[in-house]
């Protein structure tokens, strides 16, 4: 059985829409690299901003 991992220890980035941090989750293990949002509401909101920009 492998180690756990304490949530204090996995990687953390800033959410591009709203700034808070979040951290690594499993479902995001193979492209972490290009997870920019916290969640869904975050990544629809980015998206539904850069629509209205001219």
């Amino acid at each position: 059985m492998t180690k756990m991992t304490k949530k204090s220890n996995l990687p953390t980035k800033l959410c591009l829409c709203c700034a808070k941090p979040f951290a690594w989750r499993k479902k995001w293990q193979r492209d972490w690299e290009t997870v920019r949002y916290c969640s869904e509401r975050c990544r629809r909101a980015a998206k539904t901003d850069d629509r209205s920009k001219p």
